[in-house]
């Protein structure tokens, strides 16, 4: 057994200072009232893996407009003051709890499942995200051709994750996690076969990843030093799991290292396995392309179930922060069990059926 007193070793991520290695990563559980308020349940959700150990949250992805923002019904938001006061009920038992938590702000773009304010989609142009809408998520058939998205309302998503971050702030969350990953808005301009744009945004990467970092600087300018500011970016997709960038390596160092200079604190990559090479058979993972080229912490996120193998992204520097997914599910005092060499459990399938929303036996508090 491999030494794995890294995972418990305190770290300070910007202005945040986390007790363990250990985050929950984000996953979209689509508990909130129909208007997008936090409910009790989500209360009770997420204080659980607080009391489980966990040194970080990253909330699910909360919408930040009331227009195209929103990619699930029952999604949470944090567009108005109301949504974000209803936050702040879950932030207060996180933090009673021990942890800190970030709030993941993601504007679905064209790889909306349901949406109340709208039945129309934006992306970076006309073209439809690959295979089909996830039923558990109460998506159903192809998504739809979306409308190309226009400067104003570039300019207007760019606003609405200021505004987010700021009612985030003021709700109490440590941070905020921009959502560039997983086929949502920001990653559809960094993906060449739906940005298809002859503008500054579109063509090489410097381009494509234009407006993540626009909305990375900007939110960092409005939130100020004390809070943290990060974001996640991926290569697969909700409805691309095979999806690689074209440029390989060298569009990795024009991403990473263009985000690292907006200003923020830290990069969240999540890939199918962290510890996989991210192009080919062999070379670097995404996780240690962040961490070289961006010189920010990296949280790493995929199958890092194991603590053997979270912990060697800890051992040799390719992540400062390992976040659990459906290990977490399982296992919502994962830390902890781990930490008193206790056996972990299976996930049980049935959990994301028929639907995502959080379950009965998940609020349970030990």
């Amino acid at each position: 057994m491999p030494d794995l007193d890294p995972l418990w070793s305190p770290l300070r991520i910007g202005a945040t200072a986390v007790g363990n290695r250990v985050a929950l990563a984000p996953m979209t559980r689509i508990s909130a009232t129909e208007e997008g308020h936090a409910t009790e349940r989500m209360v009770r959700y997420y204080e659980a893996f607080a009391r489980g150990g966990f040194g970080l949250l990253i909330t699910e992805g909360i919408y930040p407009d009331d227009a195209h923002g929103q990619g699930y019904l029952f999604q949470p938001g944090i567009a108005t003051d109301d949504q974000a006061r209803a936050w702040a009920e879950v932030v207060d038992a996180v933090h009673a709890a021990g942890a800190k938590i970030f709030a993941q702000l993601m504007h679905a773009g064209s790889q909306a499942q349901g949406n109340r304010f709208v039945d129309s989609t934006i992306g970076p142009s006309a073209v439809a995200p690959k295979g089909e809408q996830l039923g558990f998520y109460r998506g159903e058939g192809p998504y739809p051709v979306p409308a190309e998205i226009t400067a104003a309302q570039m300019h207007e998503v760019r606003q609405s994750f200021v505004d987010a971050a700021l009612r985030a702030r003021d709700a109490g969350f440590d941070g905020v996690e921009i959502h560039g990953a997983n086929g949502y808005l920001l990653d559809q301009f960094l993906t060449d076969y739906l940005n298809r744009r002859t503008d500054e945004y579109g063509g090489s990467p410097e381009n494509r990843v234009r407006l993540a970092a626009e909305i990375c600087r900007a939110v960092r300018d409005a939130v100020g030093s004390d809070t943290t500011v990060g974001i996640r970016i991926s290569q697969a997709k909700v409805s691309d799991h095979e999806h690689r960038w074209s440029g390989g390596p060298d569009e990795a160092k024009v991403i990473f290292s263009t985000l690292g200079a907006t200003g923020i604190d830290f990069v969240h990559t999540t890939e199918y396995r962290a510890t996989a090479p991210a192009f080919g058979d062999e070379g670097p993972s995404l996780a240690a392309l962040a961490k070289q080229h961006s010189g920010l912490p990296v949280i790493a996120n995929g199958h890092l179930d194991d603590p053997e193998t979270a912990v060697s992204m800890l051992a040799d520097g390719t992540a400062d922060v390992v976040a659990l997914g459906k290990a977490a599910l399982a296992n919502r005092d994962w830390p902890r069990r781990v930490h008193r060499g206790e056996p972990l459990a299976e996930l049980d399938g049935a959990l994301l059926a028929p639907l995502a929303d959080v379950k009965d036996w998940e609020l349970e508090l030990s």
